[in-house]
Protein backbone atom coordinates (compact mmCIF):
# COMPACT_ATOMS: atom_id res chain seq x y z
CA UNK A 1 0.00 0.00 0.00
CA UNK A 2 1.17 3.21 -0.66
CA UNK A 3 0.17 6.62 0.41
CA UNK A 4 1.33 10.42 -0.56
CA UNK A 5 4.18 11.54 1.28
CA UNK A 6 4.03 14.38 3.51
CA UNK A 7 5.97 17.41 2.93
CA UNK A 8 6.98 18.18 6.10
CA UNK A 9 10.40 18.25 7.40
CA UNK A 10 9.43 16.84 11.01
CA UNK A 11 7.25 14.14 9.21
CA UNK A 12 9.61 13.68 7.06
CA UNK A 13 12.04 12.52 9.87
CA UNK A 14 9.72 11.09 11.95
CA UNK A 15 9.32 8.24 9.16
CA UNK A 16 13.21 7.70 9.21
CA UNK A 17 12.66 6.19 12.52
CA UNK A 18 9.62 3.91 11.38
CA UNK A 19 11.15 2.95 8.50
CA UNK A 20 14.89 2.27 10.78
CA UNK A 21 12.53 0.34 13.49
CA UNK A 22 10.19 -1.79 10.98
CA UNK A 23 10.60 -5.67 10.53
CA UNK A 24 10.80 -6.67 6.76
CA UNK A 25 7.06 -7.34 7.20
CA UNK A 26 5.95 -4.15 8.20
CA UNK A 27 8.25 -1.78 6.05
CA UNK A 28 5.89 -3.27 3.08
CA UNK A 29 2.56 -2.48 4.31
CA UNK A 30 2.52 1.07 4.06
CA UNK A 31 5.00 3.17 1.96
CA UNK A 32 4.52 6.90 1.42
CA UNK A 33 5.24 7.77 -2.38
CA UNK A 34 7.13 10.94 -3.25
CA UNK A 35 5.71 12.92 -5.81
CA UNK A 36 8.81 12.42 -8.10
CA UNK A 37 10.83 9.65 -8.62
CA UNK A 38 15.00 10.72 -8.09
CA UNK A 39 18.10 9.38 -8.62
CA UNK A 40 21.13 8.91 -6.35
CA UNK A 41 24.63 9.63 -8.46
CA UNK A 42 27.91 9.04 -7.35
CA UNK A 43 31.06 10.78 -8.97
CA UNK A 44 34.75 10.02 -8.01
CA UNK A 45 37.63 12.25 -9.62
CA UNK A 46 39.72 9.59 -11.63
CA UNK A 47 41.91 11.53 -13.92
CA UNK A 48 42.72 8.58 -15.46
CA UNK A 49 38.91 8.40 -17.21
CA UNK A 50 36.72 10.91 -19.09
CA UNK A 51 34.54 13.01 -16.86
CA UNK A 52 31.10 11.23 -17.41
CA UNK A 53 32.95 7.61 -17.27
CA UNK A 54 33.84 8.95 -13.36
CA UNK A 55 30.20 9.46 -13.09
CA UNK A 56 27.83 6.51 -11.84
CA UNK A 57 24.14 6.16 -11.60
CA UNK A 58 23.62 4.30 -7.85
CA UNK A 59 19.73 3.78 -7.83
CA UNK A 60 16.07 5.51 -8.07
CA UNK A 61 13.88 5.74 -5.08
CA UNK A 62 10.36 6.88 -5.17
CA UNK A 63 8.99 6.43 -1.11
CA UNK A 64 10.38 8.13 1.65
CA UNK A 65 11.03 4.90 3.44
CA UNK A 66 13.22 3.98 0.02
CA UNK A 67 15.27 7.60 0.52
CA UNK A 68 15.98 6.69 4.35
CA UNK A 69 17.41 3.33 3.39
CA UNK A 70 19.56 4.53 0.79
CA UNK A 71 20.66 7.15 2.85
CA UNK A 72 21.38 4.97 6.12
CA UNK A 73 23.49 2.75 3.70
CA UNK A 74 25.59 5.05 1.95
CA UNK A 75 28.86 6.74 3.35
CA UNK A 76 28.11 10.30 4.85
CA UNK A 77 29.16 13.10 2.18
CA UNK A 78 31.84 14.47 5.56
CA UNK A 79 33.20 10.68 5.42
CA UNK A 80 34.13 10.79 1.20
CA UNK A 81 37.00 11.28 -0.44
CA UNK A 82 38.68 14.71 -1.69
CA UNK A 83 37.31 15.47 -5.14
CA UNK A 84 33.96 12.90 -4.62
CA UNK A 85 30.16 13.99 -5.54
CA UNK A 86 27.19 12.82 -4.27
CA UNK A 87 24.15 14.13 -6.51
CA UNK A 88 20.08 13.38 -6.41
CA UNK A 89 18.20 14.46 -9.43
CA UNK A 90 14.57 13.60 -10.70
CA UNK A 91 14.63 10.69 -13.04
CA UNK A 92 15.58 11.33 -16.10
CA UNK A 93 18.12 14.58 -15.85
CA UNK A 94 21.69 13.81 -15.45
CA UNK A 95 23.65 16.14 -13.14
CA UNK A 96 25.70 17.87 -15.49
CA UNK A 97 25.39 20.92 -17.26
CA UNK A 98 24.73 19.62 -20.63
CA UNK A 99 21.19 18.00 -20.16
CA UNK A 100 18.63 19.64 -21.41
CA UNK A 101 16.92 20.24 -18.86
CA UNK A 102 19.96 21.80 -17.08
CA UNK A 103 21.22 23.90 -19.75
CA UNK A 104 19.43 27.27 -19.24
CA UNK A 105 18.79 26.75 -15.60
CA UNK A 106 21.60 27.56 -12.95
CA UNK A 107 22.62 26.90 -9.01
CA UNK A 108 21.93 28.09 -5.03
CA UNK A 109 25.75 27.46 -4.22
CA UNK A 110 26.50 27.32 -0.82
CA UNK A 111 30.27 27.27 0.09
CA UNK A 112 31.63 25.96 3.21
CA UNK A 113 34.53 26.75 5.23
CA UNK A 114 36.89 23.51 5.40
CA UNK A 115 36.21 23.09 9.23
CA UNK A 116 32.40 22.74 8.52
CA UNK A 117 32.91 19.60 7.15
CA UNK A 118 32.71 17.74 10.58
CA UNK A 119 30.49 20.06 12.17
CA UNK A 120 28.03 21.24 9.49
CA UNK A 121 27.76 19.80 6.23
CA UNK A 122 26.04 16.16 6.95
CA UNK A 123 23.44 18.25 8.25
CA UNK A 124 23.12 21.19 5.30
CA UNK A 125 23.40 18.54 2.86
CA UNK A 126 20.67 15.97 4.71
CA UNK A 127 18.10 19.58 5.16
CA UNK A 128 19.28 20.03 1.26
CA UNK A 129 17.85 16.69 0.43
CA UNK A 130 14.73 16.56 2.60
CA UNK A 131 13.61 20.49 0.87
CA UNK A 132 14.10 18.28 -2.68
CA UNK A 133 11.78 15.27 -1.64
CA UNK A 134 9.64 16.90 -0.09
CA UNK A 135 8.74 19.60 -2.60
CA UNK A 136 9.34 22.12 -0.41
CA UNK A 137 10.12 24.91 -3.01
CA UNK A 138 5.73 25.13 -3.08
CA UNK A 139 4.65 26.09 -7.03
CA UNK A 140 8.12 26.29 -7.55
CA UNK A 141 9.19 23.11 -6.82
CA UNK A 142 9.18 22.25 -10.44
CA UNK A 143 11.56 24.36 -11.44
CA UNK A 144 14.00 22.17 -9.24
CA UNK A 145 16.12 19.56 -10.93
CA UNK A 146 18.09 18.36 -8.20
CA UNK A 147 21.15 18.74 -6.00
CA UNK A 148 24.88 18.21 -5.81
CA UNK A 149 27.62 18.02 -2.88
CA UNK A 150 31.27 18.48 -4.34
CA UNK A 151 33.47 17.56 -1.36
CA UNK A 152 36.96 19.47 -1.98
CA UNK A 153 40.32 19.88 -0.15
CA UNK A 154 40.21 23.82 -0.56
CA UNK A 155 35.92 23.90 1.09
CA UNK A 156 32.98 21.75 0.32
CA UNK A 157 30.26 23.41 -1.66
CA UNK A 158 26.26 22.01 -1.83
CA UNK A 159 24.36 23.65 -4.47
CA UNK A 160 20.92 23.01 -5.72
CA UNK A 161 20.10 22.99 -9.14
CA UNK A 162 17.15 24.95 -11.37
CA UNK A 163 16.28 24.56 -14.83
CA UNK A 164 15.46 28.05 -15.87
CA UNK A 165 18.13 30.76 -14.74
CA UNK A 166 15.61 33.70 -16.53
CA UNK A 167 13.10 32.58 -14.02
CA UNK A 168 14.16 35.34 -11.21
CA UNK A 169 10.38 35.25 -9.30
CA UNK A 170 11.03 31.39 -9.21
CA UNK A 171 14.85 31.55 -8.59
CA UNK A 172 14.38 34.13 -5.95
CA UNK A 173 11.62 32.17 -4.18
CA UNK A 174 13.41 28.88 -3.94
CA UNK A 175 16.57 30.88 -2.89
CA UNK A 176 15.03 32.62 -0.09
CA UNK A 177 13.23 29.13 0.88
CA UNK A 178 16.27 27.27 1.06
CA UNK A 179 18.28 29.44 3.00
CA UNK A 180 15.95 29.23 5.46
CA UNK A 181 15.45 25.85 5.58
CA UNK A 182 19.24 25.56 5.66
CA UNK A 183 18.78 27.80 9.15
CA UNK A 184 21.83 30.34 7.72
CA UNK A 185 21.90 33.42 9.57
CA UNK A 186 20.28 36.81 8.04
CA UNK A 187 24.43 38.06 7.35
CA UNK A 188 25.20 35.38 5.17
CA UNK A 189 24.96 35.34 1.75
CA UNK A 190 24.44 32.29 -0.94
CA UNK A 191 24.77 32.97 -4.90
CA UNK A 192 23.10 32.06 -7.48
CA UNK A 193 25.30 31.28 -11.11
CA UNK A 194 23.66 30.32 -14.28
CA UNK A 195 25.35 27.26 -15.89
CA UNK A 196 26.15 29.11 -18.92
CA UNK A 197 28.20 31.90 -17.04
CA UNK A 198 29.58 28.50 -14.90
CA UNK A 199 30.69 26.92 -17.82
CA UNK A 200 32.61 29.37 -19.43
CA UNK A 201 34.72 30.43 -16.15
CA UNK A 202 36.73 29.51 -12.97
CA UNK A 203 34.31 29.09 -10.36
CA UNK A 204 36.05 31.94 -8.75
CA UNK A 205 35.32 34.05 -11.54
CA UNK A 206 31.52 32.90 -12.18
CA UNK A 207 29.40 36.48 -11.84
CA UNK A 208 26.18 35.67 -8.79
CA UNK A 209 23.36 36.26 -10.99
CA UNK A 210 20.95 36.78 -7.83
CA UNK A 211 21.50 36.82 -4.17
CA UNK A 212 20.09 35.87 -0.85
Amino acid sequence: MREEAPNSPSTLLSLRGKARSAGPGEATQQLHLLQNRWALWFFKNDRSRAWQDNLQLVTKFDTVEDFWAIYSHIQLASKLSSGCDYAVFKDGIEPMWEDARNKRGGRWLVSLAKQQRHTELDRLWLETLLCLIGESFEEYSQEVCGAVINIRAKGDKIAVWTREAENQTGVLSIGRVYKERLGLSTKTIIGYQAHADTATKSNILAKNKFVV
